[in-house]
């Protein structure tokens, strides 16, 4: 399982320095910021926020709570790459872990604020 995790991990690195920064993608952009409000079963709900200034990495998939899950999170690069294109400030939602091999995914419900220059 250690292995899997590994591997999960050096794949995650790689893919946010494929995506280069805020900066060079999204030049107009001058923060990105996402307030989550987990949830899993059996666990108390968990606010998170998470922001994106123009150097960060234009990566925008965040994990999921469950310990067991390797290969899950939620993926809002959709979301966000479409608010971009359309010069939306803000979007609500909920996502559900995209994780296989756990049984007790979490679920996330998201507001997302995007500040241009």
């Amino acid at each position: 399982m250690n292995n899997k995790k590994n591997e999960a991990k050096m794949e995650r690195i790689q893919q946010k320095r494929d995506a280069g920064s805020m900066f060079k993608r999204f030049p107009e952009v001058s923060g990105v910021v996402i307030n989550m409000t987990y949830t899993q079963r059996g666990i108390k709900s968990i606010l998170r926020t998470v922001n994106f200034s123009p150097d960060s990495y234009a990566f925008f998939r965040v994990d999921c709570l469950s310990r067991d899950c390797i290969d899950g999170g939620f993926d809002l690069t959709n979301v966000i790459t479409t608010m971009i294109k359309n010069h939306r400030a803000e979007a609500k939602g909920a996502l559900s872990c995209e994780g296989s091999d756990s049984p007790a995914h979490s679920d996330i419900v998201y507001n997302i604020a995007i500040q241009y220059t």
